[in-house]
């Protein structure tokens, strides 16, 4: 009975003591599939560079992958950007903009500029996810839902095209504009041409499918805080001037993390850290791939043939970031591969991390009307990708 009771009571206290355990590690499993699910790109990324190891083992030569400068302007650039939004900078500034207009037309414009130009000082993304909610507030607020999904999908496209003028407007231009050492007036005077044209299309398509209907947006009690404001804005100056090369980058990758935490931790904490990991581990995928003689024979020949088209081609399949970080192993045509990879970023709804963004917005507002907003997207964008591909294919005959 001695034995039997104490054998009892033994496995009682094995077994309490390792449910908790196995608690412990579901719950830590669960939250690491649903971050590889909310970071689909990263996750991809990942698999794709854990394969490529498999073909070229771990050696010296992944030190020379990493672009350390382009992981450091980026982190900076989106740690300021996030300590701005904190404090709803870039929210007021906005709503204050659209208030001045009186119609529907003019109000969806204002928006889609805001976007367009956010995306130039801010990145896409985060322009996105900016003004998303400021165009979903003007809209429901006004009674005029019925152009929410057209503004959605306008902004989403301004926020792809807008950014492709300035070198940290687009992930991909940061990177592309590091690597190649491109000159600053030189990027803009390539990226000039796409631009204008996208910003023509854009304004077509508001005047044309929004009609000038009156409206009128409440005015919102939101003060900012001066102080912050003046001294992240003074932060955003230098992480503008680290990307231009006006300050080693690693100056500013001391200085912003360090007045951050002081001022404001979670702007740290609501960093896009994914999307850092995202270029971490596609430039072990892209560096892998180069060193693979086959791989290098094919797409060498592909960027030969036409590096603008094979771009855009690319980004329809893998999403744009990837695609620049990719074929720029492959190619020193940087020119065409720049105008690739933005214009590239319209298209699929995978074209750009953007564009899915937008997808989930749209649909967490607007939960039955997923068929409709896709296929509105798809129009759109892919009339501006094949307007945009086909000017700068004939600008190139010229």
């Amino acid at each position: 009975m001695a034995a039997h009771h104490l054998g009892a009571t033994g496995g009682a206290a094995v077994h309490g003591w390792h449910v908790p355990q196995l608690h412990l590690h579901w719950d830590l499993l669960e939250k690491l599939i649903s971050f590889f699910r909310k970071n689909v790109v990263m996750s991809v990324a990942l698999a794709a560079a854990l394969l490529t190891t498999l073909v070229i083992p771990v050696d010296a030569q992944y030190l020379g992958y990493f672009d350390f400068k382009t992981l450091s302007c980026l982190f900076c650039v989106l740690a300021v950007v996030c300590a701005l939004k904190n404090v709803q900078f870039f929210y007021i500034l906005a709503g204050k903009i659209v208030r001045c207009f009186k119609n529907a037309r003019l109000s969806v414009l204002a928006l889609v500029y805001i976007t367009f130009i956010g995306s130039m000082l801010i990145a896409n993304d985060m322009a996105l996810l900016t003004f998303l909610p400021l165009g979903y507030f003007v809209l429901t607020t006004t009674g005029k839902e019925k152009y929410m999904a057209f503004t959605f999908v306008m902004q989403n496209i301004a926020a792809n095209l807008g950014g492709m003028l300035t070198p940290f407007g687009n992930p991909q231009n940061l990177y592309l504009y590091t690597k190649f050492n491109i000159p600053n007036l030189e990027f803009m005077a390539i990226m000039a041409p796409p631009f204008l044209l996208a910003v023509a299309l854009i304004t077509v398509c508001c005047l044309i499918f929004v009609k000038a209907e009156p409206l009128h947006v409440a005015d919102e009690k939101v003060t900012l805080p001066v102080g912050r404001t003046v001294l992240y804005l003074v932060l955003f100056v230098l992480s503008i001037a680290i990307v231009f090369r006006g300050i080693p980058y690693w100056i500013g990758l001391v200085i912003i993390p360090l007045v951050l935490f002081f001022s404001d931790r979670h702007a740290l904490k609501m960093v896009d850290y994914p999307l850092l990991l995202t270029f971490v581990f596609f430039f072990v995928f892209a560096g892998n791939m180069a060193r693979i003689d086959v791989v290098r024979w094919v797409f060498s020949a592909l960027m030969d043939r036409s590096t603008l088209l094979f771009s855009v081609l690319s980004c329809q399949c893998i999403s744009n970031v990837p695609s620049a970080i990719l074929l720029s192993q492959f190619t020193g045509n940087y020119a065409d591969l720049l105008v690739g990879v933005n214009i590239g970023g319209v298209g699929t709804l995978i074209a750009s991390l953007a564009s899915l963004i937008t997808f989930s917005q749209y649909t967490k507002h607007n939960p039955g009307k997923t068929t409709y907003y896709v296929r509105l997207f798809s129009a759109f964008n892919f009339g501006f990708l094949f307007l945009l591909t086909a000017f700068m294919l004939l600008l190139k005959l010229i």
